[in-house]
């Protein structure tokens, strides 16, 4: 059985690569639950800084597995709890840059939406399809995608069920990049490489700062950035950094 993962560190970038080329890397239970471990570990290693994600073959993902979900009831799908997996993928610390190319519908439109930063091929087409199928999106889209859309036009997307082209979705503040097909990894790499030599820990507070602006009110929202502001003057990082700076110097950032 082939792996529905392949993963690999190209200096402090991991690479996960989605593994199901055949059926457009429709995303199966294990398979997200795969993703999560993965992010977890390399939200541990002290040699990754940024985490990029992207699919093989033909589509970044296609959708979740029909298959898998056909013949459910909702009394199984609230005792399978498959959505605890989603919810690990939220609370990982470092960055996460999607990679998109072919079809991001579905599940794995709400997979792109779950990585803080997007970029795309030209040619990438987004959506859900959901309500051809009698169901909606539960992993995230209606609320990320309102997030960055505003209600209006999420609700016609998610309501029509129309793909979204990479132009609109750009337009839209759905994705940050778009590139041509055959550039979209090496420039997602090279962007990422850049990523990982700012300082780890600014990083790191400043994401949940930013997270935390989706929820709370401007003051509240002010007040969790203030402690994350003040909280990073006790790092090695900002000495090096305000060192360097003083001293016309490039940082070296230890992530301490």
């Amino acid at each position: 059985m082939d792996n529905l993962l392949e993963t690999a560190v190209h200096g402090n970038i991991g690479l996960i690569t989605l593994n199901r080329p055949k059926v457009l890397n429709a995303l199966n239970r294990q398979m997200i639950r795969e993703i999560a471990e993965t992010l977890e570990e390399f939200d541990r290693r002290d040699d990754v800084r940024v985490t990029v994600l992207t699919g093989s073959g033909r589509a970044f993902a296609a959708g979740a597995d029909i298959d898998e979900m056909a013949n459910e009831d909702s009394v199984r799908m609230e005792l399978l709890n498959q959505f605890v997996d989603w919810d690990r993928i939220t609370v990982i610390k470092k960055p996460i840059i999607g990679a998109v190319h072919g079809f991001a519908l579905g599940g794995g439109f709400e997979l792109a939406l779950a990585c803080d930063l997007l970029f795309a091929a030209d040619t990438a087409k987004f959506g859900f399809p959901e309500v051809n199928l009698g169901v909606m999106p539960g992993a995230g889209g209606t609320q990320r995608l309102t997030k960055l859309m505003g209600k209006t036009k999420a609700l016609e997307y998610i309501w029509t069920g129309e793909t979204m082209t990479a132009q609109e979705a750009e337009r839209f503040g759905v994705v940050n990049r778009l590139f041509a097909p055959e550039l979209l990894i090496e420039e997602t790499m090279k962007f990422a490489a850049r990523l990982s030599e700012k300082a780890p820990l600014s990083i790191r507070l400043s994401k949940e700062a930013v997270y935390k602006a989706l929820d709370y009110s401007v003051y509240e929202g002010m007040q969790f950035e203030r402690k994350n502001f003040s909280l990073l003057f006790s790092s090695e990082d900002q000495k090096e950094g305000m060192s360097a700076f003083q001293e016309k110097r490039r940082p070296s950032f230890k992530g301490k």
